[in-house]
Formats: C-alpha cells, sequence, structure tokens
C-alpha cells in the first residue's frame, strides 16, 4: 500500500503476538507495548536529519553525527500514552502534546475533549501515536488539527491497523506516512480490528 510502511522486525513480532493474546495481564501489557514502541521508534525516525560534528575521544578526535531534526511526539489519549515511553527513550529531546479524543460508541465517529501541542510545528517533524487504526475517524481528525496548528510533516504510528483505517487516512490526508506492525483483516460490526488486540487502553490500564 501507498505511504503505509510495514515494520516487520522479528522482535516487533514477537512482542505484537504476546499483545494479541488475550491472556497478556495489564502490567505485561504495558512492559510490552514500551518496548515494542522502542523498536518502532528506530525505523520510524530512519531517515532524520543529523548534522556533523567532531568530539573528542580519550585518543583523539572523531567524527560524529546529531540529529538537527526536531521532533513532536503526539499520543491520541489515552491508549496512545503506551507508546510514549518507548518514544521519549530513544528520543529524549522530543517535545510532547496531547490530544484527547474518544469513538462513540453508538456512531463510531470520533469525539474530541483536550487539545495541547507545541507552538511553532511547520518545520518540525510530528509523529502522532496511536495503538490502533481502526476506522481511521480519530487519526483523520487529530492529523486535520494538527496541520490547523501548522505543522507540515506529519507520520502516523500504530501498532495494528485495519485495512478500512488506511484507506480513510490515506484519503483524508494523503501526504501522511503510515507506520504499523501490522495491517489486519478487517473491523467487525462495533468498529473493531479483527484479529487486533482487543481495545488497547483497557488492557493497558485494566479497565475491560
Amino acid at each position: 500500500m501507498p505511504n503505509v510502511k510495514l515494520i516487520d522486525h522479528p522482535l516487533v513480532r514477537r512482542d505484537l503476538t504476546s499483545l494479541r493474546d488475550r491472556r497478556t495481564p495489564s502490567n505485561l501489557f504495558r512492559a510490552i507495548l514500551r518496548r515494542t514502541s522502542s523498536l518502532m521508534a528506530y525505523e520510524v525516525t530512519r531517515d532524520l536529519r543529523v548534522k556533523e560534528v567532531v568530539v573528542r575521544t580519550p585518543l583523539e578526535t572523531a567524527k560524529g553525527y546529531l540529529v538537527s531534526q526536531p521532533i513532536v511526539l503526539v499520543p491520541i489519549l489515552r491508549a496512545g500514552l503506551g507508546l510514549v515511553g518507548g518514544f521519549v527513550e530513544v528520543l529524549p529531546d522530543a517535545r510532547v502534546g496531547h490530544i484527547g479524543m474518544y469513538r462513540s460508541e453508538e456512531t463510531l465517529q470520533p469525539v474530541d475533549y483536550y487539545f495541547k501541542v507545541p507552538r511553532n510545528l511547520r518545520d518540525v517533524l510530528v509523529l502522532v501515536l496511536d495503538p490502533m487504526l481502526a476506522t481511521g475517524g480519530s487519526a483523520v481528525a487529530a492529523v486535520s488539527f494538527l496541520k490547523a496548528k501548522g505543522a507540515r510533516t506529519i507520520r502516523f504510528v500504530t501498532l495494528v491497523a485495519s485495512p478500512e483505517g488506511v484507506r480513510t487516512l490515506r484519503k483524508g490526508h494523503p501526504d501522511v506516512e503510515i507506520f504499523t506492525c501490522s495491517v489486519d483483516r478487517g473491523l467487525n460490526e462495533k468498529g473493531f480490528i479483527l484479529p487486533g488486540l482487543g481495545d488497547a487502553g483497557d488492557r493497558m490500564f485494566g479497565t475491560e
């Protein structure tokens, strides 16, 4: 699929299997999600801009590199919080915004309740974090909000996506790259991804 980057690493596949398993308890689910998000961060940032520097080793000078591209992480609350820890470990200088949305169980449409992001997103790489890309409604709404705030380079990072969600996001924002560990079969009548991993927020926080 155009604009869809599949993160197909053996360690990611291993962790995704554990996250799918309904027997995985909340504390272990959170730990695995954090570890998986660190692995994902390497792939999502593979082409970051860097600048050349010179450092002094104990023996002589050596050429090195520093990241020169500012990054903002924007988790979609609440499930997106589970991806932040792993990304921050890899990107300690990244700033973090938050978008609060939930999906109406009746209409399956996104309902927003909170927006707080850093100013001046124009020359920043914005990574939107959400473990699930299901119907795609929340993803489209979040990206639209960020573009209205000046963001020009946005990537959507998710553990599991549905074909419907991918199509919806690509239709609404064809310039946004989607990074995912799996594109699953589809959605059920309640808008849950199949086979998926259930409600990521509930499993993360033990609120099933």
